[in-house]
């Protein structure tokens, strides 16, 4: 009897550490939903906040170009008046010459007679007045010809502001979707880390063959399906917070050895063709959008490796991705 109530007294006593054990957990849950909760809420404001940006490089960029057309349209206008004015100032000069010559006859005549007509007086008195008036006529339309030509340097200017401006905007689209190339490829490379065959090179993400395709084949593997799936998946993830109007695209190359082949494809150029065009058939399968892929075939003619040896020919056998703009 006394051992069974030394028992009931030490489950009692074990009762209120599960109680404190319990209750520490449950703290330890709801500050981590805690956490979490705020981490989503500070994602989404930066998401929205980039959103707003980039539709107002959007408006900025439409304005700029509907400015440069205009100035465009009233560059030509102001051409075609320059054009007009020189026509008419060498129409002008030819008349002027003409009748300067005209007058100077006149005045030799003149000089050469011993005694001039009151008619022939008049004569000469209305060609000096029509060569005065001609001279003026002649300043004044030099004078409208240097301002079209000084107003058509300034729209030349303003134009090669807009253009300027229209050049800064589209550099900051593609310095936009380089940083999206980036994140694909560093999200790329924190999954696929410890994977062996895969890598990057410069601005591409490399698979070697042998991970994706068995050898002289262009059926993937199923390896070769779950990598090219998580690549698809890693993509949409990436991809759709970039703007419409960005024409992104991902490449996708196919890069053979430069060893003949003895299979159901006659060449290198239709193996590596083929390869490619397998992928790209699975990322469309996966949900990636096909205006945005293209599948090339490259042989042998774009090696990483010049040496021929196993080594050499296993780096030359791979599939390339490249996001890039069309």
């Amino acid at each position: 009897m006394a051992r069974r109530r030394r028992k009931l007294h030490a489950g009692l006593d074990a009762w209120p550490g599960y109680v404190d054990a319990l209750s520490t957990l449950l703290m330890v849950v709801i500050f981590v939903l805690l956490v979490f909760v705020m981490g989503q809420t500070l994602l989404s404001a930066a998401l929205n906040r980039r959103e707003h940006v980039l539709e107002k490089l959007e408006g900025q960029t439409a304005e700029l170009s509907r400015q440069l057309d205009t100035e465009h349209a009233r560059n030509h206008a102001l051409e075609d008046s320059v054009t007009g004015l020189q026509a008419q100032h060498t129409h002008d000069t030819e008349a002027l010459s003409a009748q300067t010559a005209e007058a100077e006859t006149a005045r030799n005549a003149a000089q050469a007679a011993s005694a001039l007509s009151v008619a022939d007086q008049t004569r000469v008195t209305q060609l000096n007045d029509e060569l005065t008036d001609l001279n003026a006529r002649l300043a004044a339309l030099a004078q409208a010809l240097d301002v079209s030509q000084k107003t058509v340097q300034n729209k030349d200017a303003t134009i090669g502001d807009l253009s300027a401006k229209l050049n800064t905007a589209l550099a900051d689209k593609v310095g936009q979707l380089s940083r999206y190339r980036s994140e694909f490829f560093g999200r790329l490379r924190d999954i696929l880390h410890n994977q062996k065959g895969v890598h990057v090179v410069g601005d591409r993400f490399v698979f070697q063959s042998e991970v994706l395709f068995p050898v002289g084949s262009a059926e993937l593997s199923k390896e070769g399906q779950s990598e090219i799936h998580t690549l698809a998946q890693t993509l949409k993830s990436v991809t759709s917070h970039i703007p419409a109007d960005i024409p992104w695209i991902l490449r996708v190359d196919g890069h053979a050895d430069r060893q003949p082949i003895h299979t159901a494809f006659p060449s290198n150029w239709e193996l590596s063709s083929a390869r490619a065009i397998t992928v790209v058939k699975l990322l469309v399968a996966e949900g990636i959008n096909p205006h945005h892929l293209a599948a090339t075939g490259f042989a042998d003619y774009q090696p990483l490796d010049t040496e021929s040896n196993a080594a050499a020919y296993a780096r030359n056998r791979r599939i390339e991705f490249r996001l890039t703009d069309r």
